[in-house]
């Protein structure tokens, strides 16, 4: 079988991500709703469905201390957030219109917010995020990015790759390794721990038998001519 090549991952740099978490307008409600579906979004490596799909029972709304995410194949997992996420849903909970609807966020007529409304949500603040980090702007940046972002930064954090398969919910290590070829810092490792060949430097002598041979050889009548 014909084998594809497989691209690098694309993430954000920590500065590009802070310029998308403060894009969003924290003076309106739609800010606080935005900046909490990204930092969530980005801290808690949720896909896309995860975010639309989380509802308000998932979250530990007494001590904002964890999300419980109902991942891809029914595998759960239940992660700390940090106190910038939680601060950040929690604003959204104190401005959060009533509505029976379980969903955590929703859109303008209070219905369950969907995939391409968070990707247009998210398209909109990288380009206001683009006026403080110009490089953003043509990383085109899409949900599973914010997932990529927080599997690098988290590996960058523990060097574990095994912690990065947990945090994402991977079903196995192999779907985490595509991050360690995409982090440098993994290669000037391995870099540094190699030692390098140790070769003597000298001008090199043919054997006699190998000059016999040659000489042999270059008798020989060419044919070809």
């Amino acid at each position: 079988m014909k084998k594809t090549d497989q691209a690098l991952v694309g993430f954000l740099t920590r500065d590009e991500l802070q310029a998308l978490l403060d894009a969003p307008d924290a003076s309106t409600v739609s800010g606080i709703r935005d900046r909490a579906m990204l930092h969530l979004a980005f801290a808690a490596g949720m896909r896309v469905s995860e975010l639309v799909g989380l509802r308000l029972d998932q979250i530990d709304r007494q001590t904002m201390s964890s999300v419980h995410i109902m991942g891809k194949g029914r595998r759960e997992r239940v992660l700390p957030l940090w106190k910038q996420t939680a601060a950040a849903v929690k604003a959204w909970l104190k401005v959060r219109p009533v509505t029976d609807a379980p969903e955590l966020f929703f859109n303008a007529r209070a219905q369950a917010m969907t995939r391409s409304g968070f990707e247009y949500i998210l398209t909109k603040h990288v380009a206001v995020a683009a006026r403080k980090a110009p490089s953003i702007a043509g990383k085109g940046v899409s949900p599973h990015v914010l997932r990529h972002t927080c599997a690098m930064h988290t590996l960058q954090a523990t060097r574990d790759v095994r912690k990065v398969s947990l945090w994402l919910g991977h079903a196995s290590l192999q779907s985490t390794e595509v991050y360690l070829r995409a982090d440098p810092t993994e290669k000037l490792e391995a870099l540094a721990a190699m030692s390098p060949p140790m070769l003597t430097p000298g001008r090199f002598r043919a054997p006699d038998k190998l000059l016999a041979m040659l000489n042999v050889a270059g008798r020989k009548p060419n044919y070809a001519e």
